[in-house]
């Protein structure tokens, strides 16, 4: 059985780029009525021992739209909470490399992910990915992550749904992004992910009801 994981930073540490209010619909609401709906439908499946990650992939594997899709979406948005901070501050050492070898700087990576950001046509999310050493920004569309995208190993992610943003930046999508990218963006985070692309893992994984613990 899922649960719906807990914010790592109070419901206001995002503003004002990210309201109270904005998070408080978009983990209580939004992500909690995919947490349901993905228990319904796994439970339904006989597929309610497995991981969120087990059960993306295996919802995918089996062409189950419904239970990938919503499983899926627990998963990025679990994913998204983790990819900001109130307190952010810019990428160093070995991801401050890869990403001027992998775009020239830190300025031109924000111009390539709000570029794709901006260019996402309806819902999604814009990814920045590692493959080993090498840096990539990468849309998706409405539900899809890159837990099944082979070698690709998620750094930050930015959720291009309009309930992530609408109430606070209206419909200026860039703005919303641009912001995000300077003032809330997780490089602590992405430098752990980075590591554990470098080294063939994972990385982050939903967190478990045993994890829930306050």
């Amino acid at each position: 059985m899922i649960e719906l994981c807990k914010l790592p930073y109070a419901y206001a540490a995002l503003e004002p780029v990210i309201s109270a209010e904005t998070m408080t619909f978009h983990h209580d609401k939004h992500h909690a009525a995919y947490v349901k709906k993905a228990n319904d439908l796994a439970a339904k499946a006989g597929l309610d021992d497995l991981s969120v990650e087990e059960l993306v992939v295996q919802a995918k594997a089996q062409g189950d739209t419904k239970l990938y899709n919503n499983a899926a979406q627990v998963w990025n948005h679990g994913f998204f909470w983790q990819s900001m901070t109130g307190d952010s501050a810019k990428p160093s050492g070995d991801l401050a490399s890869a990403i001027d070898a992998s775009f020239g700087d830190l300025a031109s990576l924000k111009t390539t992910f709000v570029e794709a950001g901006v260019g996402h046509f309806g819902a999604g999310w814009v990814w920045l990915a590692a493959v080993g050493d090498q840096l990539k920004v990468v849309s998706t569309h409405d539900a899809d992550d890159l837990l099944t995208a082979s070698g690709d190993v998620p750094l930050i992610v930015c959720d291009l749904w309009e309930h992530a943003y609408y109430l606070d930046h209206q419909n200026d999508r860039e703005a919303f992004l641009k912001s995000w990218f300077d003032k809330l963006a997780n490089w602590d985070f992405a430098a752990q992910q980075f590591m554990a692309a470098r080294a063939g893992e994972p990385g982050y994984s939903y967190p478990a009801m045993a994890d829930q613990s306050a």
